[in-house]
Parts: C-alpha cells; sequence; structure tokens
C-alpha cells in the first residue's frame, strides 16, 4: 500500500478540485447541473481513484484506479475546452487549467511507470 497523502500527484489533484470549484462558482446558474456538475465530478475522481488505488492490495488494482484517474484528467481537460469555447472560462484560466491537467496526466504516467519498474 501507498501513503497516498504524501503523493505528489495527489496533492496537486487535491488542490485542482479546490481550483476547479472556486473557478465553477461564476459559471451561469442553469450550469450547475450541467457542466459545473460535471467538471466538478471529473475534477474530485481524480485525487480520490488515486486515493482508492493506493489503498488496493495489489498492483494491478492500482494501476487501474490510476488508469480512471488518468481517464478523469482527460474528461476534464476536454470540459476545460468547452469551458473556454463558451466562454465561461478566460484564455489566462483556460491555459492555467490545461497546463496544470497535463502535468497531472505526466505525473500519473511517470508514477504507473514507477510501479510497473518495482514490480
Amino acid at each position: 500500500m501507498h501513503r497516498f497523502k504524501e503523493l505528489k500527484v495527489w496533492q496537486k489533484g487535491r488542490e485542482l478540485v479546490k481550483e476547479v470549484y472556486q473557478a465553477t462558482q461564476k459559471f451561469p446558474k442553469e450550469e450547475l447541473f450541467g457542466i459545473t456538475s460535471q467538471m466538478r465530478r471529473s475534477a474530485i475522481s481524480i485525487p480520490t481513484n488515486i486515493a482508492e488505488g493506493c489503498g488496493r492490495n495489489t498492483g494491478n488494482d492500482l494501476n487501474r484506479f490510476l488508469d480512471i484517474a488518468n481517464g478523469s484528467s482527460f474528461e476534464l481537460e476536454t470540459l476545460v475546452i468547452l469551458c473556454f469555447d463558451l466562454e465561461f472560462l478566460s484564455q489566462k484560466e483556460f491555459e492555467y487549467f490545461d497546463a496544470k491537467l497535463k502535468q497531472i496526466q505526466r505525473m500519473i504516467f511517470g508514477f504507473k511507470q514507477s510501479i510497473q519498474s518495482n514490480s
């Protein structure tokens, strides 16, 4: 088992959740149950799946949950693009989230590589 709270990728995912919540607070109210909810759920899925995977007994389980977390990061990346297209996010916000998501995706990939090489 891994101590998920010590993982930089989990910490970055946790920060991202807070930032997504802050950014979506200014979205149109009619989007509360649409894109706002979807963005928040996909953001939350990143650190929660990393944590759940770390609590599993096998490397295969951890890999599976890291894949789910990574999939959620790509889902959120698409939602960020759509929110930029819809002008819910500024250019600066879009670039920030885009860079942060790419960083998290690289970190998940690196974590998966390190687990596989230690097996």
